[in-house]
């Protein structure tokens, strides 16, 4: 069987610029090579850690926003952490709003809380200390 590993999330945004700064200015994520398309179009690319985030802008706009809770698809993701009630204070601290706060999972050792990110994201911050 072939091998498989995770290589990026793609997150299509109005302004891609900001968005990819918002990842930068909250979780010290690096902006990789912002372009545009002929059209206007921007691309950026964002590496946390070794995760890519791609952040496309749209040459057409949608008539709709996303609401990934009540739909099928990509519900969040996930960025881990070694320390989460500090993350969580910080990301508060310049003014991110959360769903969710710091609370356990069903898995032992696991904690989580979720915050709204830029263009309707959803992301989950998360702690593994297992016992």
């Amino acid at each position: 069987m072939a091998g498989f590993s995770f290589d990026h999330v793609h997150i299509s945004s109005p302004d891609p610029f900001a968005t990819a700064q918002w990842f930068a200015d909250n979780f010290g994520a690096d902006v990789v090579n912002p372009w545009r398309e002929p059209n206007g179009v921007g691309h950026v690319i964002v590496n946390l850690k070794g995760a890519n985030i791609f952040i496309k802008g749209r040459a057409d706009k949608p008539k709709v926003k996303s609401n990934c809770s009540s739909a099928y698809g990509l519900e969040h993701f996930a960025i881990v952490t070694d320390d989460l009630n500090g993350a969580v204070a910080a990301l508060k601290a310049r003014g991110n709003t959360f769903t969710l706060d710091v609370s356990p999972t069903l898995l032992a050792g696991v904690r989580h809380a979720f915050l709204n990110g830029p263009d309707d994201t959803l992301i989950e911050l998360i702690e593994r200390n297992p016992a």
